[in-house]
């Protein structure tokens, strides 16, 4: 299996030194490796230039400023993958691989024939723990033998009813189901609705017929999500736990927290509608139900949290995202 590599970046050329360095030691190194620059400076082609990565085919692209942006930087990848590769795999600029994370990501396409869409698993965010008799409670979240604490906002919808109890990182009715956050280390591969972009992979012919959409400008907040649940018309996803890396969220790059709270909504109802195009008037309820609770719940870090400025500019974000869904939704094609 051919695997093409799109590394989309933007003013962090320390954080993706440090990726290409892991892929480097990778056990099956991709077959070839595209760098889409989106920078306003000439730092990250000057890192490249100054390192050695003797085993990767590297190609480094330097976008326009009209092709800026996540959504934009990847089709403009895609278009210049080489024609005989056979998956397209994606990764933010600030992860960093297990060395074996693509020999994972070829076994999965290998044990599942239906498989259009592959993801890895990230290490380094959820603390997880073996399923024991003191797991009990609202306090725990367990799934399959495995249990992480439950944080405050999925309490609170536990108790209101409002927790889906489908699978992690499948679609509910009124969506705000768990994402790949709720997936245990448990070196199994399950199936998913949709992919988290800081690592998901897709066979080159899905790109025959889709896009990332451009209504994600800039940051694009859930772009990955709405890509591959378009995808999921062509075939499976699947998320293999052995296929592991650590994300570690670099604050360069990223947009304003009031920016970010309307994303959240905005993009949020746009995710949920191309998933459920008829929720009902019941999902829909919920829906903004706990899109107003998730707001308000971002008060505990305004009162006591280590970044409140950050807590009240994201309340704002959120309250302006919701307000703007009765006077202009977001579209759906």
């Amino acid at each position: 299996m051919k695997i093409s590599l799109i590394i989309c970046t933007y003013m962090r050329p320390g954080s993706l030194r440090k990726l290409l360095k892991t892929v480097a030691s990778q056990v099956k190194v991709p077959d070839e490796i595209l760098i889409v620059d989106g920078s306003t400076d000439d730092e990250t082609e000057k890192m490249i230039e100054s390192e050695t990565f003797e085993t990767l085919h590297l190609k480094y692209y330097k976008v326009p400023d009209n092709q800026r942006g996540l959504t934009k930087q990847r089709n403009y990848g895609v278009a210049r993958v080489s024609e005989d590769m056979d998956v397209i795999a994606f990764l933010d600029d600030d992860t960093e691989l297990d060395k074996n994370y693509f020999l994972e990501i070829e076994k999965t396409y290998g044990c599942y024939p239906d498989a259009i869409g592959v993801s890895g698993y990230i290490t380094n965010e959820v603390k997880w723990e073996k399923q024991n008799k003191k797991h009990k409670g609202i306090g725990w979240f367990c799934y399959d033998g495995w249990c992480r604490k439950e944080d405050l906002r999925n309490r609170l919808r536990r108790l209101l009813g409002l927790m889906p109890d489908n699978a992690p990182s499948t679609i509910s009715g009124y969506a705000n189901e768990r994402a790949i956050g709720g997936i245990p280390p448990s070196g199994h591969i399950y199936k998913a609705d949709y992919l988290q972009g800081a690592m998901m992979c897709f066979k080159k012919s899905v790109f025959d017929s889709l896009t990332f959409s451009n209504y994600f400008e800039g940051y694009g907040l859930y772009e990955d999500k709405d890509f591959s649940l378009r995808a999921r018309q062509l075939g499976s996803h699947y998320i293999n736990t052995n296929a592991k890396l650590a994300h570690y969220h670099d604050p360069l790059g990223r947009p304003n927290y009031i920016q970010y709270g309307k994303m959240t909504i905005r993009n949020g109802w746009r995710v949920w509608r191309i998933a459920v195009p008829t929720p009902g008037t019941k999902n829909i309820f919920k829906w903004y139900t706990v899109s107003i609770l998730l707001m308000y719940a971002r008060i505990g870090g305004l009162i006591k949290g280590p970044d409140r400025r950050k807590a009240l500019e994201e309340i704002i974000g959120r309250h302006i995202g919701l307000v703007s869904l009765v006077f202009s939704k977001p579209p759906l094609d």
